[in-house]
């Protein structure tokens, strides 16, 4: 009640001896509260005695000590208060493991990787279907490589089905727009576009979804990664240091998102004259491989940089399917076996006729 009779009052020192009151009273309440307080021309008491001057900037500053009990249950509620905007990750129906091939640089030929791995998938093991999943909306090229034009068909339940090549399910923006339009899209549409690319897609059932990622850390590969599980990265790089760098921050984002990084494929490693027969490292010899002892990575396998590789990626018929018996072909055709001896297991789908089973 005398706090409130001072600050009704008109008198300067009145409504400040009224508000030294006040905060005397939420000291008293605070208990082990430790208080640094800069305010106005007073001094304050706070906890132990101790006289804290009150100067002319106004700043409050209090500390508490927690418990070892109490700290951790700040920090589940903090941990829980953070997650709700996240969205929740949801599997692609029909979909058992999703590879996503990433790159932190353009131009290092992470979607010639991502074509021929899935390729490679289906050549190593016929029985696996793959479909392959281009999410780089702004520079789309798994039409041009994998030769595929036209509109994807609508199902019966509106959803887009894959346009299919070499046994390969494939879905790309580049599919929806013309091939020389320029997509001048803001952060929001975007994002639609890859909502729509990951749930408006019918794919029927696949073993394996490799997901062809743009270049960089930004909205689009946060926004997969938090919206659909995914079993693994391949993080693709050039030897050259610049590529390196750019790498090192994909692998990174990766593991900040809890995606499991299966390794790096070093590509363009090596040069070799195909007249002399002499080998040049033209981006550098083994930088990859040093930034996989560095992040603690295996080296998932190196290509080289070959005329043959760029000429079959042109005309729409990858290395894998063209010249399945070429260095260059068995290349990734090692990489695909690595990837799948780091997958982890798929999750086992729930077999429906346990349905019918008593207690089911």
């Amino acid at each position: 009640m005398e706090a409130e009779r001072c600050y009704g009052t008109s008198s300067p020192r009145a409504r400040r001896d009224g508000f030294r009151i006040g905060l005397q009273a939420v000291f008293r309440a605070m208990g082990v509260w430790r208080r640094l307080l800069v305010f106005g021309g007073v001094s304050l008491r706070g906890c132990g005695g101790v006289r804290v001057p009150l100067g002319g900037s106004r700043l409050v500053i209090c500390r508490r000590q927690f418990s070892g009990a109490e700290s951790e249950t700040l920090k589940q509620r903090r941990s829980q208060i953070m997650s709700r905007g996240l969205p929740k990750q949801k599997p692609i129906e029909g979909v058992k493991q999703v590879i996503v091939v990433a790159s932190g640089k353009g131009g290092v030929g992470k979607s010639t990787t991502a074509v021929n791995l899935a390729l490679a998938l289906a050549a190593n093991d016929s029985s696996k279907a793959v479909g392959l999943l281009d999410v780089d909306v702004y520079g789309p090229s798994i039409p041009k490589m994998m030769n595929l034009k036209g509109n994807p068909e609508l199902s019966q339940s509106n959803l887009m089905r894959p346009l299919l090549n070499y046994g390969i399910a494939c879905m790309s923006m580049g599919f929806l727009v013309e091939e020389t339009a320029p997509l001048v899209w803001r952060g929001l549409m975007v994002m639609s576009a890859i909502e729509k690319l990951l749930r408006q897609v019918d794919w029927g059932q696949l073993d394996y979804l490799v997901v062809d990622m743009p270049p960089g850390t930004g909205d689009v590969q946060l926004s997969v990664s938090q919206n659909i599980p995914i079993s693994g990265a391949v993080i693709v790089s050039t030897p050259q240091d610049i590529a390196l760098m750019d790498a090192h921050k994909g692998a990174e984002m990766f593991r900040k998102v809890h995606v499991p990084v299966l390794g790096l494929v070093q590509n363009m490693s090596v040069f070799q004259c195909p007249k002399c027969k002499h080998k040049t490292h033209i981006f550098g010899a083994d930088g990859a491989r040093r930034l996989a002892r560095t992040l603690d990575l295996d080296i998932l396998g190196d290509i080289p940089l070959h005329l043959n590789i760029r000429e079959a990626s042109d005309t729409g018929q990858p290395i894998v399917f063209s010249q399945p018996e070429s260095d260059e072909a068995k290349a990734y055709l090692r990489i695909a076996t690595e990837v799948v001896r780091r997958l982890p297991p798929p999750p086992e789908s729930f077999p429906k006729c346990l349905g019918n089973l008593p207690g089911l």
